[in-house]
């Protein structure tokens, strides 16, 4: 696949300058175009403002804001974007407006140039015909903000090449984006359901249901979100609710057409009047019924085949900010609740039929099951994907079970001579799901992670000792237990944007799925106690220099690499290499002597004194038991025969989880910094 270098933006409002944000924030040119002077220099200066924003926040330092906006070239000339590689359309919604821009576009740009609509009211299809490139035509569903939501809809036509649809999606993941794979229909995925939501919030306002201010808590409740209807509707324009509901109602029939309330609010050009008392008695009542549309609703345009079951509830997740999707909802409150919601739905609304997807789980009696890891065979090559970029594609239960079963059916396949893993999103796998490890210890069961826990190994040692070679895929963040998968893989092909850690001594556990032992062969015990016990990040390019990572490409290579490795069979994993210059003096402070100094908080005579006061320092923040159990563990493994090494892994972990510190660790991610009492 040839290498994106270069993206248009076509309009430089609020939308297609966030958009410009984001890209040229990832690391790609990027080319804004609008109409007048005065809209370009006023896109690039909400670009600035926003990154200025950026600076306050300490979210960039302000000379990466300055390399950032060196990517962004604002112009009037069209011809700009002649030699881009994707050209985005983000202009308003006027189908006209759309259809002559992309006919400019088509005779302007090269034939390699691959046009995207932003569209959120009209067919993908609809725009593809009106050029000369309909295999070189999709979607490119952008939400708000798009320089700060990582969702983005892509929506091929049934026209589009199969090249279109794998460069579209190779552009999301370079700009930082979470890509769900939609169908060209009306409302996409994503609001297909949520314009529902805001549109049956006005019908039971209408209905005198209840009062604003109780309907948007109920809206709050029912889906665990920051706003409710009103206030969103308020904050995105009441004008943007109404064309979206007019654009379902024309396509979908009356159920989706904008409330007759809705429209006179837009006329009255005034806000919704959110304050009041919020009746709890009616909460109930207004919930079922939110939840009745918007599960309904979700539930029949995966019956149309708009987008899976996961997607869907990634859209919600990612895009929306729900903290479950609505099949996730659906299993938590039970099918039969949910089916009895969206049955009074039915019989209120009788155009609105009860989806067949529904009705089936409900004669199963079961929850709905859900796909987190995907199998795909490619000339030869297997790629299992873990994908739940929702959650960074952490491992659990469900995870490591698919993940045996689709490594299992990759290894059985005669056309199969190389098995790659690689994680959907930004992450590659970002560790295990701490929530996992927080519930079993608090319900006493911790022989449950010790179980878990070995059958990740058993995977582990399969997945090392397999006939076929195989190949981690590290184009993004991995740590702890995706450090430790990638390590397990006979070969790691990198991008730039791979990096590797352990953080697992900072949230009071080590880590325990073979990263130590097998750092250990690669780098010998003191780097591998430096990693494990300060969770020092390795790039991608120390990890080669280390010899860890087999191959370091660029996005565009990938395939090309893994090809290459596939062909030249295993490579010797754990030969003899020499350390890089700059990481032997981190090698010198953890030789044996000096650990145990470390540990009790000192700097081990004749160190480098500033080098070990920051190690020292780093330490410090760690659990000092978890430090010490990792020690011991690495020591007596040593350089057994990594089942036996594993095994002695295996037999502490009893201990670590046990402790104090394990749950006060595991309890803070993501809250606050933990406090440590070396219990």
């Amino acid at each position: 696949m040839s290498q994106i270098k270069k993206i248009g933006v076509i309009g430089a409002g609020n939308m297609g300058s966030g958009i410009v944000q984001k890209i040229a924030q990832e690391g790609i040119p990027v080319v804004m175009v609008d109409l007048k002077e005065e809209f370009v220099e006023r896109g690039l200066g909400t670009i600035r403002r926003l990154l200025q924003e950026g600076i306050e926040r300490k979210i960039f330092k302000p000379e990466q804001v300055q390399e950032i906006l060196a990517r962004v070239q604002g112009t009037t000339d069209f011809n700009a974007v002649a030699d881009a590689d994707i050209v985005i359309e983000a202009v308003f919604e006027d189908k006209q407006v759309k259809t002559d821009l992309f006919q400019r576009l088509d005779r302007i740009c090269s034939p390699k140039t691959i046009l995207a609509t932003n569209t959120s009211s009209f067919y993908v299809r609809e725009f593809a015909a009106r050029t000369s490139r309909p295999d070189r035509f999709v979607g490119l569903h952008y939400f708000y903000h798009p320089a700060k939501n990582r969702l983005l809809e892509v929506i091929p036509h049934s026209g589009t090449s199969p090249e279109t649809v794998e460069k579209s999606l190779l552009a999301a993941k370079l700009h930082g984006k979470t890509s769900i794979l939609v169908k060209d229909a009306p409302g996409f995925a994503v609001n297909r359901f949520f314009v529902p939501f805001l549109n049956e919030a006005a019908r039971m306002l209408a209905e005198g249901l209840a009062d604003v201010p109780t309907i948007e808590e109920a809206g709050k409740r029912a889906f665990k979100i920051g706003m409710g209807p009103f206030e969103l509707m308020n904050v995105t324009g009441i004008p943007i609710a109404v064309h979206a509901a007019t654009t379902l109602g024309n396509e979908l029939g009356p159920f989706y057409a904008p409330a007759p309330i809705l429209t006179t609010q837009m006329q009255k050009k005034a806000n919704w009047t959110l304050e009041g008392r919020v009746d709890e008695a009616k909460i109930p009542a207004l919930v079922d019924r939110f939840q009745g549309v918007c599960l309904g609703v979700a539930a029949a345009l995966v019956d149309e085949g708009v987008a899976s079951i996961e997607d869907t509830d990634r859209g919600a997740k990612i895009g929306l900010r729900w903290v479950l999707g609505p099949f996730e909802i659906m299993n938590k409150i039970g099918i039969a609740k949910t089916y009895g919601a969206v049955q009074a739905i039915c019989r209120k609304y009788p155009e609105f039929k009860m989806p067949a997807i529904l009705e089936k789980q409900h004669r199963l009696g079961k929850p709905f099951e859900f796909n987190f890891v995907d199998l795909e065979v490619k000339n030869g090559i297997a790629y299992v994907t873990l994908n739940r970029p929702e959650a960074m594609n952490a491992l659990n239960e469900t995870t490591v079970a698919q993940l045996d079963r689709r490594f299992g059916e990759a290894e059985t396949d005669a056309r199969v001579k190389a098995i790659v893993f690689r994680g959907a999103g930004k992450a590659f796998v970002a560790g295990a799901d701490i929530r996992y490890f927080v519930e079993k210890i608090k319900a006493g069961r911790i022989p449950d992670i010790v179980a878990f826990t070995r059958k990740g190994h058993e995977l582990l040692l399969r997945i090392e000792a397999s006939p076929k070679l195989t190949i981690a895929l590290l184009d993004g963040l991995s740590l702890g237990g995706g450090s430790e998968l990638a390590l397990a893989c006979q070969a790691i092909v990198a991008t730039p944007a791979g990096s590797m850690a352990f953080p697992e001594t900072g949230i009071g556990i080590y880590p325990g799925l073979g990263g130590m032992l097998r750092m250990t062969r690669h780098v010998g015990p003191a780097l591998a106690k430096y990693f494990a016990f300060t969770g020092a990040f390795i790039s991608a390019a120390d990890a080669l220099a280390l010899g860890i990572v087999t191959k370091l490409v660029e996005p565009a290579e990938v395939d090309a690499a893994i090809h290459s490795l596939s062909v030249a069979g295993k490579p010797d994993k754990y030969r003899r290499r020499d350390i890089p210059e700059k990481l032997k003096a981190f090698a010198a402070l953890f030789e044996p002597g000096s650990v145990a100094t470390l540990l009790a908080g000192k700097v081990p005579g004749g160190a480098n004194t500033e080098l070990a006061g920051k190690v020292v320092k780093t330490l410090g923040y760690k659990a000092p038991l978890a430090l010490r159990i990792a020690d011991e563990i690495v020591d007596q493994q040593g350089l057994l025969p990594i089942p036996e090494a594993v095994e002695i892994e295996l037999g502490r972990l009893k201990d670590i989880f046990a402790t104090a510190d394990a749950l006060e660790g595991l309890s803070s991610v993501g809250r606050r910094r933990p406090e440590f009492k070396g219990a």
